[in-house]
């Protein structure tokens, strides 16, 4: 399922980044990784707080959604 989807303060594992080379690199970039775990802090104006690698970051639901868990 697309990580827009993930429920709040619940731990998943990345199985899949979907979207161009460039989208991929940038969130790799980000700390986004296929096997990596990512967990949903919160939604705030549109955008997905997520804590990724020890380390919080807000991403669009447009990104949220080429990020597979």
């Amino acid at each position: 399922m697309p990580l827009l989807s993930a429920n709040r303060g619940e731990s998943y594992t990345i199985t899949r980044i979907g979207g161009s080379a460039e989208v991929k690199k940038h969130l790799e970039d980000l700390g986004f990784t296929v096997g990596g775990k990512v967990t949903v802090i919160s939604e705030m104006a549109g955008n997905l707080i997520v804590n990724v690698k020890e380390t919080r970051v807000a991403v669009s639901r447009e990104l949220a959604m080429k990020i597979m868990v």
